[in-house]
């Protein structure tokens, strides 16, 4: 089998809209707005997305959101092992119910996310599990809850969790915000941290009546590429997002004056020439490569 290639798809576990409706009126629930609920019900679009992944038998997949388990049917049919995750009880039913003829799927009632910058305790458990019985690549698969994809995605990466591509659907302005250069409004941390440790694109932009209930906004389906090790030359991931957040508290001020209240920010004035930059520059006018300079001059010494 090629690098690339992946089997043919099984979308007999598809759902529609008339039978989300089914399903979810038979468990006296209806979608949730406090979870983000919009259930993807375009089978070309949810095949597309899975497609995107280009999964290998040996991968495994995590899936944060997977409601009645249509994607999670889909992309278990071609990967080794996947974790559903859903935080809505009543829809760990009707998943459990619809993908009882899928051994290799583990369906986990929890939220994803124990506090904004951590992963859930027993998400990380079922992952280290998951990643010792399946040899190939981790994976994200997701039609993301729109509340929590920006955290999600930047845990998954600066996490080791084994994660090397992420295909998943979010707001559009999510997706700018990913996929932004510099000197846009869209540009900062969310952008350089994903730059730094991940190639990305924008696979399709998805309408509103592609979900059911139509969100007010649009969507798009992105695909992140980690990077390997070799290709950046930030390894303290963690602390990089935390500097990161720290210079763009202040956006509308000048690296001159952000930098002066930082720890070792002399320092990191005297690295701004060297880069091209004068202190009156901006922190969106900064390049994703100058700003992976800037802190490892910052940790010169440490």
């Amino acid at each position: 089998m090629a690098p690339e290639e992946i089997p043919a798809l099984d979308d007999s576990g598809f759902q529609t809209k008339s039978d989300l409706e089914r399903l979810l009126a038979s468990a006296g629930a209806a979608p949730r707005k406090r979870y983000g609920q919009c259930f993807l019900i375009d089978r070309n679009l949810m095949r597309k997305l899975v497609e995107s992944a280009k999964m290998r038998p040996d991968d495994w997949a995590l899936e944060v959101g997977c409601g009645g388990g249509s994607l999670t049917s889909i992309t278990s049919s071609v990967c080794r092992r996947l974790i559903a995750v859903d935080i809505d009880p009543a829809m760990i039913t009707i998943a459990t119910e619809h993908l009882s003829n899928r051994p290799n799927v583990t369906i986990l009632h929890t939220d994803a996310l124990r506090k904004k910058s951590a992963l859930a305790e027993d998400l990380v458990a079922e992952i280290e599990a998951v990643r010792r019985e399946a040899t190939g690549r981790g994976m994200l698969v997701a039609n993301l809850p729109y509340d929590i994809a920006t955290s999600l995605v930047i845990n998954l990466m600066i996490g080791d969790y084994g994660i090397r591509r992420m295909c998943f659907t979010v707001q559009t302005e999510v997706a700018d915000r990913l996929l932004a250069h510099p000197e846009t409004s869209d540009y900062g941390p969310v952008s350089i941290v994903t730059q730094t440790f991940a190639e990305g694109r924008r696979v399709a932009r998805v309408p509103p009546q592609a979900f059911w209930p139509s969100p007010k906004v649009q969507s798009s389906m992105v695909r992140l590429d980690a990077r390997d090790d070799d290709e950046t030359i930030v390894r303290d991931r963690a602390g990089f997002a935390v500097f990161l957040r720290e210079a763009f508290r202040s956006r509308r001020k000048t690296l001159g004056h952000i930098f002066s209240r930082m720890e070792d920010g002399e320092r990191l004035i005297a690295t701004l020439p060297e880069l091209g930059l004068a202190e009156r520059a901006r922190p969106e006018e900064v390049a994703v490569e100058a700003w992976q300079t800037l802190f490892l001059a910052r940790k010169a010494d440490a």
